[in-house]
């Protein structure tokens, strides 16, 4: 299992490899204010899309119901 990122940490990846987060949210089928909310902890990220977005992001583990 990989482990988790901070926000901080992951804005940093994002800006070594060049990537935005706008972009990374079309690629994915997220709104940019939903990937937004998440990143910048508005979100809690608790269930349904913002927690998709948090695990895909990295910044969540995946949680045993999801993986089974």
């Amino acid at each position: 299992m990989a482990k988790t990122l901070t926000p901080e940490q992951l804005k940093a990846k994002f800006e070594r490899e060049g990537r935005t987060f706008a972009a990374w949210a079309r690629e994915n089928g997220y709104t940019v204010n939903e990937v937004y909310r998440v990143t910048n902890g508005f979100a809690k990220a608790k269930r349904g899309k913002a927690h998709e977005i948090a695990v895909k992001l990295g910044l969540k583990a995946e949680s045993r119901h999801q993986a089974a």
